[in-house]
């Protein structure tokens, strides 16, 4: 994934959750539990943090040019779809079993975010 590419989704991550985040606290309000609006606001937290974690990995990726750092911004950005977007599905249809698919995405964050320490790491 490019430098630009990055960046492009990155900012899109970044609108998205933003609207995400209005959609919930304005027209979810009122239609979702307590319960369900706070996974709901985790989602969009998450999609928040890791969305400015794209645009780092795009900045740092013209420092630590490596595959490794490419890797590192595509398993982000499956994080992003598969936590969050498990998360708003969810909240949106009530389907519990989505719940189980959601760690899946914690994970990909994980394993990103490791990715982008060891690409420093190695071009020490």
């Amino acid at each position: 994934m490019t430098e630009r590419l990055l960046v492009i989704i990155g900012a899109l991550v970044l609108l998205t959750g933003v609207g995400a985040g209005a959609f919930g606290a304005h027209a979810l309000k009122r239609l979702l539990s307590p319960d369900m609006l706070a996974i709901w606001q985790t989602a969009v937290l998450y999609q928040l943090i890791h969305g400015l974690g794209l645009l780092l990995i795009a900045i740092l990726s013209t420092r630590y040019t490596t595959t490794t750092m490419h890797y590192a911004g595509i398993t982000m950005l499956a994080g992003v779809l598969i936590f969050s977007g498990s998360l708003y599905t969810l909240t949106l249809t009530n389907i519990r079993w989505l719940g189980a698919i959601t760690p899946i995405g914690g994970v990909c964050f994980i394993v990103a975010w490791a990715l982008l320490a060891w690409a420093a790491w190695r071009s020490a």
